[in-house]
């Protein structure tokens, strides 16, 4: 990972548990199909540097379906069925700014705009939803988010869903913009997701701080 985020996240990578994450995961990949590949884990940052970082959109772990997982949360490469979230979170940008509903999930172009598709957990095993949490990733994507909260410019974090918004406390939310609602998962979508209207506000508030705005359409 060769990007301008790699003075900041120097000294993780100097700590103990990354040492220890890192040969979990190669461990895993010796014995089991884990996702993404080796060279995608990173994508998100290399995809949307620091400085460019407008907004954050977390989720919890890669997908762990056949090639789904591509380094960016909720998205999968374009020749992929598109799966259920994303098609929701479709749904809602369509309902939200009329943007036509893609045929695709492929969401780069979205990163190549500042908007930082990060997972709490950057791997998993095939088949094994949760397989790697608790193995030091969280510890990393945790002061991902505080290094993003460090930023001077106003940024915007989307947390969709309980697990999302417990990382609320990790961003100062008088320099900074959480847009927080019910996770666009089939199970939750219909409790706060649906007619939540995240792109739209996040486009106003990135506007208002002379920021520009995010072209959501694909």
């Amino acid at each position: 990972m060769k990007t301008d985020w790699n003075p900041l996240l120097k000294q993780e990578f100097e700590k103990p548990y990354w040492k220890e994450l890192q040969r979990y995961v190669y461990e895993e990949r010796s014995h089991s199909k884990v996702f993404p590949e080796h060279d995608e884990v990173f994508t998100a940052f290399q995809l949307t540097p620091y400085r460019d970082v407008k907004i954050l959109i977390l989720g919890q772990d890669p997908y762990h379906g056949e090639g789904q997982a591509h380094g960016l949360s909720f998205s999968v490469q374009k020749d992929v069925p598109i799966p259920p979230s994303l098609r929701n979170i479709y749904k809602e940008l369509n309902s939200d700014l009329g943007t036509e509903i893609p045929t695709h999930g492929n969401l780069e172009p979205w990163a190549l705009q500042g908007v930082l598709l990060l997972n709490a957990t950057l791997t998993v095993r095939a088949h094994q939803p949760g397989s790697h949490q608790g193995k030091g990733w969280e510890t990393f994507t945790d002061q991902v988010i505080r290094k993003v909260n460090e930023k001077e410019e106003k940024t915007i974090f989307l947390l969709w869903g309980a697990f999302a918004r417990r990382k609320s406390v990790l961003i100062d939310q008088e320099r900074h913009h959480i847009i927080q609602s019910a996770h666009p998962s089939p199970l939750s979508a219909h409790r706060g997701f649906f007619g939540s209207r995240p792109f739209s506000e996040a486009n106003h508030v990135l506007k208002d701080s002379g920021r520009g705005s995010v072209n959501w359409a694909l």
